[in-house]
């Protein structure tokens, strides 16, 4: 079953496509490169010239181009077809051996003698590299029609301008009957014919459309023109940090923003990324939650070294992570967070604030928010300190510290902001923030709202929202004591 737009892609989205694409048979057709990485350790500089002096301590080699894209789709649970060209060779051998290594890949490689195997030999130092050898020559790596198309899903084109996505092999690709994919290179990108995505990065949108893509605006107008010089039904653009960008034929671009992540190595993120999308696809994914999930993948091979792949349980602990992160950035000093109130109002966005002890969060909490977030724009909730809670509780509570309590709520999506206080009302904090909506439970009136007058002096208005029958703190922490006293009897 296909997934909506609508729906954004969270863990349990993740987890129900990932289950999905397992089995996907891919065709990767392309250029196909043997990708070697030498590490070592630089201590001085050679005397015979100004450049560092590596000392090699290890070597590793793996398939590259479109063989990196097969092993990002195997290693996300695909089945990858892979069909290129090598040389009769050394490097071709060690590609043969290297790929019938990888588990879920079926070769179709063609060994030519007209043909030698490109290679990519990258030195790397303290995480850099310092240089890049390519061993290139020309040679006839053309494809045309493989087995590899045969009973595949979704069809992914590799181009790296090196022979392999020609004429007939673009040919054979539209008359799979699959989708089709294209990772493109040059400025003729009219020749791929009517595949379902181009997928460029910006530099090769530019240079295709001879346009700036520098902004949002810039990303469109271009995407609009690529449009109208092929026959391409959708094209993804991707942007690097700022994420992606898709346009489909009549429609409007859709953005997609990046996720924040820690760059290690670009290597080979543009296989990864072209994996992800064909894999959602032929998984029977939208467009729009194939693009979710590229974002999500190319994020995290970024931050490994080498041309890399990603599993599917790296994308759960990235998820998971980034939604901890975002729990965690929603906790907020209140200084920083009335500067943040009054960008908001600049934006003409309605300010909400509630406050109260939150200690052991309960479907009551989450509904009172959930409806507190309905009456505003942003929802600010202000806790009570630890030493706040027990004032108010007495010996023993809060169950949860400050902390723990600010990180749940942050992870609620109705929760915009938390901050706390430890004064015996939160009417400090109101002056401060001029929120135009302040919430209370409907356990109040409206007269004993603290900081009620205040909000209605410049024009705010106080709401009462509905706390679940029979739902409390106090009367969870109650069950779970008759349980502990029956257990102990």
């Amino acid at each position: 079953m296909a997934d909506t737009q609508d729906q954004p892609l969270d863990l349990g989205a993740l987890q129900g496509l990932l289950d999905r694409i397992r089995g996907v048979t891919v065709a990767c057709v392309g250029d196909l490169m043997l990708d070697r990485f030498v590490y070592g350790e630089v201590g001085r500089i050679s005397p015979e010239a100004p450049i560092p002096v590596l000392r090699a301590t290890r070597s590793i080699a793996m398939p590259g181009a479109v063989g990196n894209v097969a092993r990002n789709v195997a290693a996300l649970g695909g089945r990858a077809r892979l069909a290129g060209v090598v040389g009769q060779d050394a490097p071709g051998q060690e590609l043969a051996t290297l790929i019938a290594s990888e588990s879920g890949i079926d070769s179709f490689v063609e060994a030519r003698t007209g043909a030698a195997t490109i290679v990519k030999t990258r030195f790397v130092a303290a995480g850099q590299q310092l240089l890049r050898l390519d061993d290139e020559t020309d040679g006839d790596r053309s494809l045309g029609q493989s087995n590899a198309f045969s009973n595949s899903s979704i069809v992914l084109l590799s181009d790296y301008a090196k022979g392999g996505v020609g004429d007939e092999a673009i040919r054979a690709a539209l008359s799979s009957g699959a989708p089709v994919i294209v990772d493109p290179k040059g400025r003729d990108f009219a020749r791929y014919g009517a595949v379902d995505v181009i997928k460029p990065n910006a530099g090769e949108l530019a240079a295709a459309t001879g346009l700036s893509v520098t902004t949002d605006e810039q990303v469109e107008t271009a995407l609009a023109a690529l449009l109208n010089a092929t026959t391409a039904k959708a094209v993804v653009v991707t942007r690097a940090g700022k994420g992606m960008s898709l346009m489909r034929r009549g429609g409007l671009v859709r953005h997609f923003p990046g996720r924040a992540r820690e760059v290690f190595d670009v290597s080979g993120a543009g296989d990864t990324g072209l994996a992800a999308l064909g894999l959602a696809l032929g998984a029977g994914a939208s467009l729009e939650r194939a693009v979710e999930f590229a974002i999500l993948a190319s994020g995290v091979v970024v931050g490994k070294a080498g041309t890399a792949v990603v599993t599917p349980a790296e994308l759960i602990e990235a998820e998971m992570s980034g939604h901890a992160l975002a729990a965690h950035a929603k906790v907020t000093p209140l200084d920083e967070l009335a500067a943040e109130v009054e960008t908001w109002r600049r934006q003409g966005l309605r300010v909400g604030f509630t406050n109260g002890c939150f200690d052991i969060l309960h479907r009551g909490h989450v509904a009172y928010l959930q409806q507190a977030r309905g009456w505003c724009d942003r929802l600010i909730v202000a806790l009570n300190t630890d030493a706040s809670v027990r004032r108010l509780k007495g010996e023993g509570r809060p169950v949860n510290d400050l902390e723990s309590r600010a990180v749940v709520l942050g992870g609620l999506s109705s929760v915009d902001r938390v901050t706390a206080f430890d004064d015996p009302t939160p009417i400090a904090l109101i002056e401060r923030l001029r929120p135009d909506v302040l919430i209370k439970g409907s356990d109040y009136t409206r007269e004993g709202v603290v900081g009620g007058d205040l909000v209605e002096s410049w024009g705010g208005e106080v709401r009462l929202a509905d706390f679940r029958d029979g739902v409390s703190t106090t009367r969870t922490i109650e069950k779970l004591s008759a349980k502990d006293s029956g257990s102990a009897a």
